[in-house]
């Protein structure tokens, strides 16, 4: 058992969000819930156990209220959580692009008429503290992209989801907010841009959406829309803006996918990155802050190639070969 020292140590080396919170842990390699106080005596964080935060969500019972009450009845954990992802199977994770209009000024281009939205895939998630890995045959530019992110959480007992909402309603259906970090394959994003693609590659590779540590629920930060945000790498901050730039607000954004989507308790959204953006390098250190949510630390590093190199005849064969790669093989071949 680590005394009040340790455990406060501890506890200083992450930024703790600032009312509590719930986050996604491991025991013994399997998953639990957590929740943190930052206002505890000794050890901020407490074991929920095997609870299912999906359940929860569809139920509600991770607002204000109820983490408090979790709070109250947790156990302390005697040493700092091994971090997983917050929700562990969302149903979507559904991205606002260009939402603040210096980031599209930065690319040369002009905030849209209507929103843009595209899709990262779940297979891209990555807690707190996890490495980011580059593909190992990917030569080209990585980029951070700090974002606001909810936490979709309303009373659903049939798991119906929600639909055509008004910008009145559609702040009921966010249960917490949290940090994604939207790592983006800029080059590939304007390949397909320019070929008129869809950008699920750029955006989808595994470990390309770290999220978290926290999610803090949304009675609890009544103001995020001011909070500040920003992210470092090293010592170089290259990101910072207040959430009140946005171009597209939290009701609005919500209430134009519902147009479009059914959203569904455990859906994760991503609001928007700050002009900034630039690239990653392996041995890179990320720290992603946003105002009252903490912060979300993450490394890079090279993806290890595969120990056997791929057939040939199976490369030939493939059909989403990189075209770089054919371009190669045909220069092998003059």
């Amino acid at each position: 058992m680590l005394g009040l020292h340790a455990l406060s140590q501890m506890a200083e080396q992450e930024t703790l969000p600032d009312a509590p919170a719930w986050f996604g842990h491991r025991v013994d390699g399997r998953r639990h819930l957590g929740v943190v106080n930052p206002r505890a005596d000794g050890s901020p964080w407490r074991d929920l156990g095997a609870l299912d935060e999906a359940a929860l969500l569809a139920a509600g019972k991770l607002d204000t209220a109820h983490v408090d009450e979790l709070t109250a009845s947790g156990e302390v954990m005697d040493a700092a959580p091994v971090f997983d992802v917050p929700v562990a199977r969302p149903r979507k994770i559904l991205c606002l692009g260009k939402n603040f209009s210096a980031h599209a000024a930065e690319f040369g281009a002009e905030v849209p008429e209507e929103p843009i939205f595209f899709c990262k895939l779940t297979e891209s998630l990555l807690p707190h503290r996890g490495t980011v890995l580059l593909p190992h045959w990917l030569d080209s530019r990585v980029d951070h992209e700090i974002e606001l992110g909810l936490v979709l959480g309303f009373d659903d007992p049939d798991r119906q989801g929600r639909v055509d909402l008004s910008p009145e309603q559609a702040l009921d259906l966010v249960a917490g907010f949290t940090i994604i970090n939207d790592v983006t394959a800029r080059r590939l994003q304007g390949d397909d841009r320019g070929e008129q693609k869809p950008w699920l590659r750029c955006k989808s590779f595994n470990t390309f959406c770290p999220v978290g540590p926290w999610v803090v629920p949304a009675g609890s930060l009544p103001e995020i829309s001011k909070a500040s945000i920003s992210l470092s790498v090293g010592d170089e901050q290259r990101q910072r803006s207040s959430l009140d730039k946005m171009v597209v607000g939290i009701r609005d954004a919500l209430a134009y996918l519902s147009r479009h989507t059914t959203l569904h308790s455990g859906d994760l959204i991503a609001m928007g990155t700050p002009a900034g953006v630039g690239p990653l390098q392996p041995g890179d250190r990320m720290v992603g802050a946003i105002d009252g949510l903490g912060a979300l630390i993450n490394s890079v590093e090279r993806q290890p190639a595969p120990a056997c190199p791929r057939d040939r005849s199976v490369e030939d064969r493939d059909p989403v070969e990189r075209p770089e790669a054919r371009a190669d093989r045909a220069l092998d071949q003059v």
